[in-house]
């Protein structure tokens, strides 16, 4: 039976996990992720009734009811840096007995669905709509460093992708982590976009956007819009979802993203008053988990 060490599981003396403060009783099945730690509070006005919560940074968490359905909701900051933190620590949480420091017999499997905001990137993805996403490209690099990638990845469409952009080699390789097909199907219904997203290691830069500082790749946005695989186009810039599903798959869990679109990158437009509307997304995601 593995175990782990204090340096490698690290337990708060309450007896919560390192940095989400959260303890193994509190956490639900099923989970859903936002960016913004306000954002919490904006999906939990919907629950019943509320038995927990819990702040440490970045990082709310509030545990309740919605409609008989027990349901964490979790922040998680912006980045696949801090997903690797937040999925790591949910499935410690679910998978490892605290008191002995060892795995569980049996694995417990967590439904994660992330309820984000990002760039469209297609004529008809303009600002408003719900995008699904099927698989995630990262330019992260973080599933590179987790043995098991290239069996939870799409290598040839990284492949395909990495020759038509014709990719730098100083960049990390990208890797293409994939839904889950049930959870998507279940989420996603009939009237979400379905495609392809990229989650990006920055906000500026590695989504083309220029202000002082020119990109690598000037045309870089343009071939990214024009990249087709299996029928299916890139929609969607954003920053988690390639985490989410990657190490999702790796750790046992299901996994999905479903994002508001509230800027076009293609029609450069902008809609800065998308906190009034993503409201609908949440609601929408709630009565579907």
């Amino acid at each position: 039976m593995k175990t782990f060490a204090e340096s490698e599981l690290i337990i708060n003396d309450d007896g919560s996990c390192f940095h989400l403060h959260l303890k193994p009783e509190f956490l639900a099945d099923k989970v859903i992720l936002v960016g913004d730690p306000a954002r919490v509070n904006t999906v939990a006005a919907h629950f019943d009734n509320v038995e927990h919560e819990v702040s440490s940074r970045e990082f709310h968490t509030i545990t309740g009811t919605y409609k008989g359905k027990r349901i964490t909701v979790q922040s998680h900051g912006i980045g696949c840096d801090n997903i690797d933190i937040v999925m790591n620590e949910l499935d410690t949480l679910a998978n490892i007995d605290y008191q002995t420091r060892t795995e569980k017999a049996e694995h417990r499997t967590l439904t994660c669905v992330r309820i984000g905001t990002c760039g469209g990137l297609q004529p008809y993805t303009p600002t408003g709509t719900f995008i699904a996403s099927v698989k995630s490209i990262g330019f992260d690099g973080l599933l590179n460093f987790y043995a098991g990638r290239n069996d939870v990845c799409d290598l040839k469409m990284e492949e395909a992708f990495k020759k038509h952009m014709n990719w730098n080699p100083q960049l990390a390789d990208p890797y293409v982590a994939q839904a889950d097909q049930q959870l998507l199907d279940q989420i996603a219904g009939e009237d979400m976009v379905r495609g392809y997203t990229i989650a990006c290691g920055g906000f500026y830069g590695p989504q083309g956007r220029i202000l002082r500082a020119n990109i690598a790749d000037p045309k870089q946005n343009e071939k990214v819009e024009a990249f087709e695989y299996d029928g299916m186009h890139i929609c969607n810039f954003e920053m988690e979802s390639s985490a989410l599903a990657g190490l999702a798959s790796l750790l046992g869990h299901r996994a999905m993203t479903c994002c508001m679109v509230i800027a076009n990158r293609y029609a450069q437009e902008m809609n800065t008053n998308y906190k009034n509307s993503i409201d609908n997304l949440i609601e929408l995601v709630l009565d579907r988990i």
